[in-house]
This record gives C-alpha cells, structure tokens and sequence, in this order.
C-alpha cells in the first residue's frame, strides 16, 4: 500500500473521558437496559474553546463505550457508557467540534471485549452449545474458574480474546466503526493494534475506508517491527513509543545520543506510515513527572512539534499535570484523573507551559510541510543536538542544550527564529545554557 500523507496540519488532543469526567471506576450496571445515566459527556463542550484557542485540529476520546470499568472491557459498542451519557450526548459533542473545525476520533477494541459481553455471557451460560463460542478462543477440554478456559489479553482475565479468523468477528467490527463514523467520527484509534493479525486489520481497512476515504486510523503499535507492522496491517499511522522512549530518556541522561538513533529510525519510519508523536499518553507516566530537571519541558515539547509525523497532546500535560503511572491493578490513576485547572483558572507555572504548547502548536500550524519533511540529525553532542527537517522549499531547525554551559549556534543563513531563546536573542551566536530554539525558512503558509 503506498503511505496515505496527512498534508492537513494536524495536531491532536488526546483525552480519557472516564477520568477526565471524573466517572466512577466501576459501572453499576453494564449493559443493562434502562437505569440511570450520568451525561458527563456535556462538558466537554465547555472545554472546545479552550481547545480552539489551544490551537488543536482534533479531540481523540478515549473509551466511551459501554464498560465494566476501565472502558477497554467493553461489553456494548454500539451504546456510550452510561457513566458518560447518551448517544445523543456524544453526537452533539461530535456536532460541536466540527462546529469549531476540531475533527474527533474514538478509541475501539477489536483485539477483546470485557466478560459481561453479551456472546461471551452466552457462553458462560451454554458452554459448547453457545452460538457464539467460535469468536473466541475457548478450550472446553481445559478446566479453569468457568468450567473452561480462554485466551485473554496479556494476563488480564477480565479481558476476552476474539478469534479474529472468524469472520463474524470482522463483519461485526466493520459495523462498529461504520455505526460511529455515520455519527460524523473523522478518526478510530485502534486499540492494542499490535497483538491482531494483520490480515484482519488490513481487511478491515479496506472495508471501513470504503465507507470513509479521508479516515485516519492510527494503530496502538507499543513494540515490535513498526514497518512490518504497519504495512501488512495498512495503517496510515501508528504510535511512535519508540520516540517517546529516546525523549525523555535522552533528556534525564543528558545524552542526545539516544534521541540520535531515535530520529534516524523515524526519519525510516516516516517514508512507510505518518507517525503519531507524543510525549504522555493514558497509558505513560505524566511527561512533568518523568523529567528530572522540569528545564528540559520545553525541549521534548520543542522536538513533539517539529518531527515529521502527527503530534498528539495528552490531555493536562499542557497544563503541566502530573502523575505516575505504576505498574500493578489500578496503577493508572493518577495519570487519568480529573485536571487541576478548569477553562479560564489557569495561573503561574500551568499558564506559563499551557502558553508553551500553544506557541509551539502555532509554529507547526503554519508549517504544514511538516508533516512529512525530510528529517535529518546536523549536530550531535552528548548534551547538544540540533536537526532539520525540510520540504522542497522550506527548512526548519531545531536545537537543544542541556549542558550547564552555552553551546555555539550554527544556523543556516536565510532562516528566522520562530521559538524559545532563537526569539529571545535572534542575533546570538550561542544558545545559552538549558536553552532550545527554533528556526525557519520565511514564508510559513498557516493550515
């Protein structure tokens, strides 16, 4: 398949609406018929401004469908989870992006469902004789805590492995994404994209871009062959954890080096699929949290916005929101919780790094050649690095120091500063100690 380019300017908000929401973490009644609904999912529309004048093109919604709990055990696809709202609430969300030119993208789960699943209750009711044991992996023969046991995700028992060769499975997951994407989604996250067959995906992209030819669908792809991967799958993009590894790494270490051999792989990537750039994510450590020196906020937020490939903001990091993500039952939560800062609240340190993002959001909006600009690495040092991207008729550099001394400034001549101590003092010769800039060819066209 050749690469689907993205030449929009796209920069996408990222958010966990169960958390963000403040949801509770269990749904009292999943997949029930009737009982109460909580249309959380209504305020988010107070935060689209904020979003238009953060300068985001998207919003991606984590898990809204019906759940146990944690969204990715869904039990019913074509319902919004009750602890968010309705259907028509999130339709009118949908309506009210779109109002303000923000595309939205949903996260969908085609690799498992959650127990409470009706055709998994089927078999847990009927066993063999359930019309719904071949779409998914049940040994019959094999004893466990059902009578039988199944493949699951990872270890996680709540979370049901689909038999992917059925084709039932397809045929139901092509009409998921059609129902949602009739109700005006522009975008659909593939959840842990990595551990399904790549037939399936692939097969599944030609059907639902049948139904939607401008569709993005970005592959969750944590480790593994990132090209192999998303050829044989042919998605348009897929999440670059390798980047987000070598970013704050590279930072806390102060050995660019890493970052080095990161931006040469991506550079490789980039002429296969349209990477997604991030540096926090639901599932990762707040990106305040995991940098030791809070200095070098602004170099990884300098590298998001200026790599090839399209940059998400995960939401609350542009307000400096922090939190660990441990690795044990519910080690998620301080990553997902609710932000601290409310529209128009925003003051001292979360002002100053929202600021940051939008600067740094404006630089890329009027750079659409971006996103897929040759990327090239021209100085390396253990605490200084500084690369190029450039398209046939612009050129953008950025540089890094996190040396506790200044580093010399070798620019190409005919660019401008557009960011950081490159405005502070354009006709410096050296870029001070912790600091970063940007430059860029003259005449930026806005997108």
């Amino acid at each position: 398949m050749e690469r689907q380019l993205m030449k929009r300017s796209e920069i996408w908000y990222h958010l966990y609406p169960l958390g963000f929401l403040g949801a509770d973490d269990q749904n009292p009644a999943p997949g029930a018929v009737g009982g109460p609904i909580s249309h959380r999912l209504a305020d988010l529309v107070g935060w689209l401004d904020q979003l238009v004048d953060l300068g985001v093109t998207g919003l991606l919604l984590g898990p809204v469908f019906e759940s146990g709990s944690h969204g990715y055990d869904v039990v019913d696809p074509f319902r919004i989870d009750r602890r968010l709202g309705s259907e028509m609430d999130l339709v009118r969300l949908i309506d009210e992006c779109h109002q303000r030119s923000l595309r939205v993208g949903l996260d969908v789960v085609f690799h498992h469902v959650g127990r409470g699943h009706a055709y998994f209750v089927d078999v847990l009711a009927h066993g063999r004789e359930s019309a719904r044991s071949d779409w998914f992996h049940v040994d019959f023969d094999r004893q466990g805590d059902d009578g039988f046991s199944y493949a699951n995700f990872e270890g996680h028992d709540q979370l049901v492995k689909l038999n992917h060769a059925n084709g039932q499975v397809l045929d139901w997951a092509v009409d998921v994404a059609g129902y949602w994407l009739d109700r005006g989604v522009d975008a659909l996250r593939l959840d842990a994209a990595y551990a399904i067959p790549a037939a399936f995906l692939a097969t599944f992209e030609n059907r639902v871009r049948a139904l939607r030819p401008d569709l993005l669908l970005v592959g969750e792809v944590i480790h593994g062959d990132y090209v192999a991967i998303a050829k044989a799958s042919r998605l348009a993009s897929v999440t670059q954890y390798e980047l987000w590894k070598a970013i704050w790494s590279s930072l806390n270490e102060r050995n660019f080096y890493e970052l080095a051999h990161a931006l040469d792989r991506h550079s490789d990537f980039c002429q296969h699929f349209v990477p997604w750039n991030f540096v926090g994510n639901h599932d990762t450590t707040r990106i305040a949290t995991k940098l030791i020196d809070r200095r070098h906020l602004a170099h990884a937020l300098a590298i998001l916005f200026t790599l090839p490939g399209i940059p998400a903001v995960y939401a609350g990091d542009e307000q400096g929101a922090e939190g660990t993500k441990y690795d044990r039952e519910g080690g998620d939560a301080e990553i997902r919780r609710p932000l601290p800062y409310q529209p128009a609240e925003l003051a001292g340190d979360s002002l100053l790094i929202w600021q940051m993002h939008r600067e740094l959001i404006a630089v890329r909006r009027a750079r659409p050649w971006l996103v897929d600009g040759a990327l090239k690495v021209t100085h390396l040092g253990n605490r200084s690095i500084a690369f190029e991207v450039r398209s046939q008729q612009h050129l953008l550099v950025t540089l890094l120091n996190t040396d506790d001394r200044s580093v010399p400034c070798a620019i190409p001549p005919g660019l401008v500063p557009v960011a950081g101590h490159a405005v502070a003092k354009p006709e410096a010769t050296e870029l001070p100690a912790h600091g970063w800039g940007i430059w860029s060819s003259a005449g930026a066209s806005v997108c």
